[in-house]
């Protein structure tokens, strides 16, 4: 029944293209959904570029495609409904942006597939067994945190550096495998962890004030309830004159000191190239999830690093994967 469903989606699909129209077909559109647990810069860069690269694929939606987006507001129950609502309505395929999503998207993965995005380990979040074969109908795009490249690179602008406060909330499994390797890294080199948990976004800047209060630096991972308090957070730590530290690009623009990673805008296109080999009738089993290994770029926000009075160490001044970034105001 799937392999017939397949067939008939990329037939309907290759006549919409060629013919600029899906409702010339007299058939039903392709449907794709997507949905996000909230809005923050990062996730929403990814939406953004999705919709950008589908559109370069030949996607347009109301004449070869129907496009739902939807955005939970940060809240599971809203989440959950938007979820089940997708599936009630047939869609083709689930585009599941952030852990969270993906998690709750995996309950109707069995009978829909689901192409996730930012997520930083899938295998510990439930969503695929490996990520070369995945076998639960998932695939995607990871966005893993480079921790022990932004903390030496922490190291590299502050030897001295004692205590590392880190933020993050505890029930995003994404955030506790990064922070995991935090301890680590700071265990290895001697340096004390000072750790506070939030729940909501309005825990984030007070939980930033009580960490400037005793540590050297301030990290948190691509953590969407410390993202989308970015720049309050940042600027109780600038306020302080304590770096910040991030493992998003998204949150240095925001007001974060600095960080090592990926471009999120390719992770967005990334999703849609997947997408488009789904609807084209590739087996999700046959669509390895996606790791940005390479090509990793240093971000650091230049006015926050003038704020703070730091010269960055050559070791990152003269690297030719510096990008300096610019506060959005």
């Amino acid at each position: 029944m799937k392999q017939m469903k397949k067939l008939m989606m990329s037939a309907i699909l290759a006549a919409g293209m060629l013919s600029g129209c899906g409702s010339s077909t007299g058939e039903e559109m392709p449907k794709v959904s997507v949905a996000q647990i909230m809005a923050h810069k990062s996730l929403d860069t990814i939406r953004d570029s999705f919709d950008a690269e589908m559109k370069e694929l030949g996607y347009v939606d109301g004449e070869n495609i129907d496009l739902d987006y939807q955005d939970a507001g940060g809240n599971t129950s809203t989440l959950e409904s938007i979820l089940s609502t997708f599936a009630g309505d047939g869609t083709d395929v689930i585009v599941a942006i952030a852990t969270p999503t993906a998690q709750g998207a995996a309950r109707y993965a069995a009978d829909i597939p689901v192409i996730f995005s930012a997520v930083s380990d899938p295998i510990t979040a439930g969503l695929t067994s490996t990520l070369e074969e995945p076998d639960k109908n998932m695939t995607g795009t990871m966005d893993d945190v480079q921790v022990e490249q932004i903390l030496q690179r922490a190291l590299e602008v502050d030897p001295d550096m004692e205590r590392l406060g880190v933020v993050y909330n505890a029930s995003e499994t994404n955030s506790v495998t990064n922070i995991a390797k935090a301890k680590q890294f700071c265990e290895e080199n001697g340096i004390e962890v000072q750790e506070v948990t939030v729940t909501t976004s309005n825990d984030v800047q007070q939980a930033v004030e009580t960490l400037c209060a005793s540590c050297d630096a301030i990290f948190s991972p691509n953590d969407n309830t410390v993202a989308s308090a970015m720049s309050a957070a940042a600027q109780a730590a600038l306020e302080n004159q304590i770096p910040f530290y991030t493992g998003a690009d998204s949150m240095v623009s925001d007001g974060g000191f600095m960080t090592v990673g990926i471009d999120y805008t390719e992770l967005g296109r990334e999703t849609a190239r997947m997408v488009d080999q789904v609807l084209k009738g590739t087996d999700v089993a046959d669509i390895p999830v996606k790791q940005f290994k390479s090509d990793l770029s240093i971000y650091v926000n230049r006015d926050v690093m003038e704020a703070l009075g730091i010269t960055l160490p050559d070791s990152i001044a003269n690297s030719e994967n510096l990008v300096m970034m610019e506060q959005e105001r």
